[in-house]
């Protein structure tokens, strides 16, 4: 069993930055696939950026070249660092986790292949 615990939401204007992170538990994290889902208002769960256990990143077009994912296995959490945020970012940014090895470039934005989900943090962009 994995449990992931959110941290760092909060209000920002738009065009500031925000960090979220994610803290594991288990002693096996480097070998899981860590994304970040987020949702917005009356809007399906969508992904936003995933790191695998090599350390391959993929994101959503809508966030390259302001978000960052990362992740540090040695405190077992991951990061999403948010740069020029706008309006349309604001959702819940949930956290999860999936066995890298169940995972392919395509499936790795696929809600359904993510087994363990933290309980979201609100990030809300004001105009």
């Amino acid at each position: 069993q994995v449990q992931l615990v959110e941290s760092g939401g909060g209000l920002v204007q738009a065009g500031g930055s925000l960090t979220v992170s994610c803290v594991a538990s288990g002693r096996t994290f480097s070998t899981y696939a860590m994304a970040w889902f987020r949702q917005a208002p009356g809007k399906e769960r969508q992904f936003v950026a995933v790191i695998r256990w090599s350390g391959s990143i993929d994101y959503k077009d809508s966030v390259k070249g302001r978000f960052t994912i990362s992740r540090d296995n040695a405190k077992n959490t991951v990061y999403l660092q948010m740069n020029s945020l706008k309006p349309e970012d604001t959702a819940v940014y949930y956290c999860a986790a999936a066995r890298d090895g169940a995972l392919t470039t395509v499936t790795s934005r696929r809600e359904s292949k993510y087994d363990y989900w933290g309980q979201g943090t609100q990030v809300t962009v004001s105009s």
